[in-house]
């Protein structure tokens, strides 16, 4: 019995950093999927961690209190660097709505609880469909699971100073805004010339109202465009699931000490 205790503070820092993570992955952080499900999934995957670890005996003092929370800076950090970048389809969304004139309405997100642009919504639920679809759910339980080989239990301090790990989350934010604008710019770009075209409309017919033609051409044009891009626009949600994991890792190893 002496010994089953003895393992009970590796279990307790396991399901931290797990239950961290939950709070702002992708996917798993929605607020449509109950609580106590949320709490079910970190405690098994806690569990089965724990089973298939090598894990220290770790005595209960001040330096386990650093430690736990620790696990849990490992885990916010790490998922919310993850949903950032995921929240470049909705930085894309807003680029489209702006120009097509949806900006004037946004929709409650039941997924994050938040407002969100309608074109966004659309796209991210697409998004995430595609995240299931591709198995990418499982590489950021993956993640979750490898994360101890980056970032051992014991280590007690994250390298937050370090300029390695600013500089990594500042180009992760540059990324994020550069596939935003590769998404929103082949609509953006049309409807710019939709616009030009009304403007040389406007000039040379001053009998026609722009105002009251332009809105709904611009919807209509969006729309078509916006059907045309879609197989690209898959690509991009490829690219940038791809780029989701690599800079999850790569935070983790900058965390550990990894260059």
């Amino acid at each position: 019995m002496i010994e089953v205790f003895e393992w009970i503070p590796a279990f307790l820092l396991i399901l931290v950093r797990v239950s961290a993570f939950m709070v702002t992955l992708p996917f798993f952080s929605y607020q449509n999927i109950p609580p106590m499900i949320k709490i079910g999934i970190s405690v098994f995957l806690s569990w089965v961690m724990f089973f298939t670890g090598d894990w220290p005996i770790l005595a209960i003092d001040y330096i386990y209190y650093l430690l736990i929370i620790k696990e849990a800076l490992v885990g916010l950090t790490v998922g919310l660097v993850a949903m950032i970048l995921l929240y470049a389809i909705q930085i894309a969304g807003g680029f489209i709505d702006f120009k097509m004139g949806f900006m004037i309405a946004n929709v409650i997100d039941p997924q994050t609880g938040t407002q969100t642009p309608l074109t966004g919504g659309y796209l991210y639920a697409f998004a995430i469909l595609f995240l299931l679809a591709t198995d990418g759910h499982h590489l950021l339980l993956d993640g979750v699971f490898y994360s101890y080989q980056f970032i051992p239990m014991d280590q007690v301090s994250i390298p937050f100073h370090s300029d390695s790990v600013l500089e990594h989350v500042v180009s992760s934010f540059n990324m994020m805004f550069l596939i935003a604008f590769q998404m929103a710019m082949p609509i953006v770009g049309s409807l710019f010339l939709v616009d030009v075209a009304l403007g040389m409309v406007s000039r040379t017919v001053p009998q026609v109202n722009v105002f009251v033609v332009g809105l709904p051409l611009k919807i209509i044009a969006g729309f078509l465009i916006l059907l045309l891009v879609m197989t690209p626009f898959f690509y991009l949600v490829k690219y940038l699931i791809e780029t989701m994991i690599i800079t999850m890792r790569t935070l983790m190893q900058l965390y550990g000490g990894i260059s």
